[in-house]
């Protein structure tokens, strides 16, 4: 095998623990051998958008995303090229004006809840794995992290999720997991999955 970069995704429900399997998997790896990308870097860029519009946003919706820019990158890096990512700022509900400059390492790992919703994206990854978490347990992690982390009301959390996040859930993300190479239950800290994941990378990064 070539020393191809290896492009895995990992999706699943907002705080289904897919930051946190991507973390677990890095730490088995050399810092030049593997970097992490999230699929909410490609939020399309919204400054034409007034605050209230861009709030207004259902940011779960696949027509949120610049899956177009995504494409192209997932492209670039198996070409062996560098990508420059948006980064994406969550109080302004827009991309920020800072790019992260992402050069191809022998793994690159995108996490996000629609990366295989779209056809030409999910078909770029070698490795494909869906996070099963329970509906519940998500909401309860997200309600600490937006609020913690975003600056986030209870009342605000509690209605996203009722208007748009667990219905597009339904809709989008949850028929999207017949797509995954492995589905995980128990989310990230099922320490058996993880470690067949690991040497099943290690494998490929071998050849």
């Amino acid at each position: 095998m070539s020393q191809n970069t290896i492009l895995v995704g990992i999706a699943g429900a907002s705080a289904s623990g897919k930051s946190l399997l991507a973390e677990t998997l890095s730490s088995a790896f050399e810092t030049d051998q593997l970097c992490m990308i999230s699929e909410d870097s490609y939020y399309k860029d919204q400054t034409h958008m007034s605050m209230d519009q861009r709030v207004q946003t259902n940011y779960d919706h696949p027509e949120s995303m610049d899956h177009d820019l995504m494409l192209q990158h997932l492209q670039a890096l198996k070409r062996g090229e560098t990508i420059d990512v948006p980064v994406y700022d969550y109080a302004e509900h827009n991309r920020s004006k800072e790019v992260r400059k992402v050069s191809p390492s022998r793994v690159v790992i995108y996490e996000g809840i629609l990366l295989f919703v779209d056809p030409r994206i999910r078909q770029q990854f070698d490795l494909r794995f869906f996070m099963d978490t329970p509906l519940d347990i998500c909401l309860i992690r997200r309600m600490q992290r937006d609020i913690e982390s975003r600056g986030r009301s209870v009342e605000s959390v509690i209605n996203q999720y009722m208007e748009t996040v667990r219905p597009m859930y339904m809709q989008f993300i949850e028929p999207s997991r017949q797509h995954a190479d492995l589905i995980i239950p128990r989310g990230g800290k099922n320490k058996i999955a993880i470690d067949l994941i690991k040497t099943k990378i290690m494998d490929l990064v071998k050849g």
